[in-house]
């Protein structure tokens, strides 16, 4: 004997058995890394998108996701000529219409809750029969919203998109694209804000009598600008102010946005628009205009159109990401939000194809390391304070006894009268 306890059977099987433990272990992480490289993604990687998606996802569970502008009413125009009741948009739409992003299923898989459906007309129906048109656009979108009050619901408050969401819904609201759509009337602004329009956008791509639109700064101009806002245009600002519809500064001029920012006594939005500093293209915000809008309190909901994200044809999630943080690092987090632009522009960015995909571009955020608090204002919060800030400066008006502003504009700014009877 060697004087050493020889070695008892019990104590044997115990390191078979944490061999056998260790050996299913190693055999479970190589196979993990098997089939991660067969895919061609890092099992860390997945790891962490898988976690990301996750936690956009859940963000988006708690606050309302709120984008500022979809033309799915003009789909229907262009489309279906407005006949709502031909068209299920509680089934696919894929397929069905030639361009389409939007749809019931995809709006639910894309956890969006709250969006201002585009009222637009056309630049060309200007002087001739505009507010017709627009009133038709209007009925149609509320016959959309009206057709599935399952899911939808039309609101024209902040608290009502909140009340919407908490109950399970989705909240309609309504953006007047396009100041042409008034007809350069006061009394037709009240209407439109009477029948549920909560913002307009200032001009389309076209002047109006009383602004310069975002064509006005383009190189090769050949009309003679206005100069930004008329007194006219200004008091358009104070109108809209008094009655508590968001000014919408996307499509105007530069000078435009100026004015606007000078006269306005609420915060404003730029509905669809992206940072000029990375894609050189009128549509965006320049840096002076973001700092202005800063000290406005306003907020400035990026577009995914490739046009306006690099200037190209084509563009990526990760690329409209950049938009996103460049504003946040201009700004601050408190000042951008998200207006897609879906079913209003020929091409969207790769990765963000339709509504079903904002949590892709969440979780891109919360990979670059955005906090909880900071994607939760993106989605809702900030698009929330500016609202609730233009209803307080509304209410302000009335309870100081502002009147509405019942001024006329001058028949020598209009460039055609043939439409029109009377003296104003």
């Amino acid at each position: 004997m060697s004087g050493k306890e020889p070695l008892k059977f019990g104590n044997n099987r115990g390191c078979n058995k944490n061999r056998l433990v260790i050996g299913g272990v190693i055999g479970f992480v190589v196979f993990a890394i098997v089939i991660g490289l067969a895919v061609g993604i890092p099992l860390s990687k997945r790891s962490t998108d898988e976690e990301n998606l996750a936690r956009a996802k859940r963000v988006l569970n708690e606050v309302p996701l709120i984008d500022g502008h979809n033309d799915l009413a003009w789909q229907y125009r262009a489309q279906a000529q407005n006949q709502v009741y031909k068209v299920n948009l509680a089934e696919s739409l894929i397929g069905v219409w030639n361009i389409t992003h939007t749809d019931i299923p995809r709006i639910q898989q894309g956890h969006l809750k709250a969006q201002f459906w585009a009222l637009y007309v056309p630049c060309d129906s200007q002087y001739i029969d505009a507010v017709r048109q627009s009133l038709d656009q209007m009925d149609t979108i509320k016959k959309f919203v009206a057709r599935y009050p399952d899911v939808f619901r039309f609101v024209t408050t902040a608290d009502g998109i909140m009340n919407e969401f908490n109950a399970g819904r989705f909240a309609s609201l309504v953006g007047l694209e396009g100041g042409h759509s008034i007809d350069s009337s006061l009394g037709n602004l009240r209407m439109f804000y009477d029948l549920g329009v909560r913002y307009m956008t200032i001009t389309h791509s076209c002047n109006t009598p009383w602004a310069d639109n975002r064509n006005m700064d383009n190189t090769d101009n050949t009309i003679t600008p206005l100069n930004g806002l008329t007194d006219f245009g200004k008091l358009v600002i104070k109108e809209m102010n008094r009655l508590g519809m968001l000014v919408d500064l996307s499509h105007v001029s530069e000078k435009t946005m100026l004015d606007s920012l000078e006269v306005a006594t609420a915060p404003v939005i730029f509905s669809h628009s992206s940072a000029w500093a990375i894609c050189n293209h009128n549509r965006n915000v320049r840096d002076n205009v973001l700092l202005k809008t800063k000290e406005n309190g306003g907020v400035v909901m990026i577009n995914f159109y490739p046009g306006y994200i690099n200037c190209a044809q084509e563009a990526t999630l990760a690329q409209v990401a950049d938009h996103i943080d460049y504003i946040k690092n201009v700004t601050g987090v408190d000042h951008v939000g998200i207006g897609a632009d879906y079913d209003g522009v020929p091409r969207v960015s790769v990765g963000l194809e339709d509504v079903s995909t904002y949590p892709a571009l969440f979780a891109e955020l919360a990979r670059r390391g955005w906090t909880d608090a900071e994607l939760k204002k993106l989605a809702a919060e900030n698009l929330l304070r500016v609202f609730k800030k233009a209803e307080e400066v509304r209410d302000q008006m009335m309870k100081d006894g502002v009147p509405p502003y019942e001024d006329h504009i001058a028949v020598g700014q209009l460039k055609n009268t043939t439409c029109r009877s009377g003296s104003f």
